[in-house]
């Protein structure tokens, strides 16, 4: 208390000062038409400006959770499109225990955002990295998808990071399928350009045409169906000519490419313990 009172004493005209400096500043905004006008416009200004400060600052807190939500959303509506382009050609259809069962994985995907820290696409096996692993839910052999399509497939994890084996590695095959026709085949790079891949082993007698929706097949625990991957830019016929070999343009430019979701299904690990009980099978014959 003593010591308070002897810093009153000290500054006692610092305070007073500022005591009749508020007292004017008060009078002068409170009775005088223009200096109050230009004070509410000023304080006005600063309070929007830092509001709009705020605003964006929480923008870029939720940017993740937002680019989850419009990823999700659009890999479901992919896959409705699918669906719904199959139900003109078949209009007396009704729903199959399959596809409710397609539904139902939907419903249970559940996407982990992450932002790549290491990139390339001028090798012939490119390799990405991602700020998420293990302790974020991220396993080996998960899918990696981003708002314009497919990305690639986890190929190893570590604590707090995983290595992505993108579209662009020639070691990458992953079954895709033409909408609206159900002819399959397999989407390899072949190392040329960074924008397109190859799709083969399309039978000759399937429809095929130049602007095609290629999208994922579903037939493998890592991708659901319906996800879209690009549009066929050529066709052409394979090496052997007993099947066509189709020129996909991707819908991801990799070289672009920052943030993506990792794709993790309810079960996965399930299918994969089975295919994996298979595959021991197979061996022992």
């Amino acid at each position: 208390m003593r010591s308070l009172l002897d810093f009153i004493v000290r500054y006692y005209h610092w305070l007073l000062f500022i005591v009749l400096e508020g007292i004017s500043l008060v009078l002068l905004f409170r009775f005088n038409h223009y200096q109050s006008s230009v004070w509410l416009t000023t304080a006005n200004t600063v309070v929007g400006r830092v509001d709009s400060w705020q605003q964006q600052a929480m923008r870029y807190v939720n940017l993740g959770v937002e680019n989850e939500e419009l990823m999700r959303r659009n890999m479901v509506l992919e896959y409705n499109i699918s669906q719904l382009q199959q139900r003109l050609t078949e209009l007396t259809h009704d729903s199959s225990y399959t596809e409710l069962r397609q539904a139902e994985r939907y419903d249970s995907l559940r996407l982990i955002p992450a932002h790549i820290t290491t990139n390339s696409v001028l090798r012939r096996n490119n390799f990405l990295t991602i700020d998420r692993g293990e302790q974020d839910g991220v396993q080996s052999e998960m899918g990696v998808v981003c708002g314009t399509g497919i990305v690639g497939i986890v190929y190893m994890t570590s604590a707090h990071y995983a290595i992505v084996m993108p579209l662009l590695n020639s070691r990458s095959h992953i079954s895709c399928r033409l909408r609206g026709t159900g002819y399959f085949g397999y989407l390899k790079w072949d190392g040329r350009h960074p924008l397109y891949a190859v799709l083969d082993d399309i039978p000759r007698h399937a429809r095929s045409h130049v602007g095609d929706i290629v999208e994922t097949s579903g037939f493998s625990s890592v991708f659901p169906s319906g996800i879209f991957v690009g549009k066929v830019s050529a066709i052409e016929n394979s090496d052997d000519g007993l099947s066509y070999k189709l020129r996909v343009h991707l819908g991801t430019d990799f070289s672009r490419l920052e943030n993506v979701a990792v794709v993790a299904q309810q079960f996965q690990p399930e299918v994969r313990a089975l295919e994996e009980r298979a595959d021991s099978l197979n061996i022992s014959e």
